[in-house]
């Protein structure tokens, strides 16, 4: 398990580069999540919970100076805690994921408030970087350069090993203990999930240009879906 934990942190803090700096769409909870789930041999978790993640957040769009939720790291940890603590129990349950969910969907906001704070230290950061233009100064302002990235990925690795640290073994002390009416309640919630973030996402199509967007999510997944059901 420390062995997995440790791998999932320093690719998720990867990944979440590609929140400020790539841009290459890789840290949406849709890739990112399969990603993580292929690394721990079971992609088909993370695509249900990157599905489920990119479509309950999907109206939260990073315009401005507002900073989302971090859906990534959301993604990221739902699908490692599942798939950890199912390995650690011995079985895989809906009900677990669902409990999974349940846990880690809050950890999105403290997510986006650690998100804030780098954005702030960036902004001292940039004006050291325009003195150092002034002066001409190229070896520091390269090292101002990099050291956001360094900062972000440093950052969010270390929230996600956190996170898990924590969530793996709280998942699978709770649930064997869980009352039997509250594990069937969990198991009855899991098909609901998707209705959820569906729900938002159609209360969100009144963004210009937002339902073909939410059409192609949607069709994506539902393919992908029954691609990896096929296989396994």
């Amino acid at each position: 398990m420390i062995a997995n934990v440790i791998i999932t942190s320093v690719v998720g803090g990867f990944l979440c580069l590609d929140r400020v700096f790539l841009l290459l769409m890789i840290s949406r909870p849709i890739v990112a999540a399969p990603l993580i789930g292929y690394l721990l041999g079971d992609p088909y978790t993370g695509l249900v919970a990157g599905a489920f993640t990119e479509l309950f957040w999907i109206d939260r769009l990073p315009m401005g100076i507002y900073i989302p939720p971090n859906s990534t790291i959301t993604a990221i940890l739902i699908t490692a805690s599942s798939i950890e603590a199912g390995h650690l129990l011995g079985f895989m349950s809906r009900g677990m994921f669902t409990l999974a969910v349940l846990v880690f969907v809050p950890f999105g906001h403290f997510a986006q408030k650690m998100d804030f704070l780098i954005v702030k230290g960036n902004e001292k950061l940039a004006d050291e970087a325009l003195r150092d233009v002034m002066k001409i100064d190229d070896n520091s302002l390269s090292r101002k350069h990099f050291f956001p990235l360094l900062k972000t990925w440093a950052f969010s690795a270390g929230f996600i090993m956190v996170a898990l640290g924590l969530g793996i073994p709280l998942l699978t002390f709770l649930y064997p203990v869980l009352p039997g009416w509250t594990g069937r309640g969990l198991e009855i919630l899991y098909p609901l999930l998707p209705l959820i973030g569906t729900a938002v996402a159609l209360n969100a199509t009144h963004v210009r240009g937002f339902f073909p967007v939410f059409c192609g999510v949607f069709l994506f997944a539902g393919a992908l879906f029954y691609y990896i059901k096929g296989i396994s």
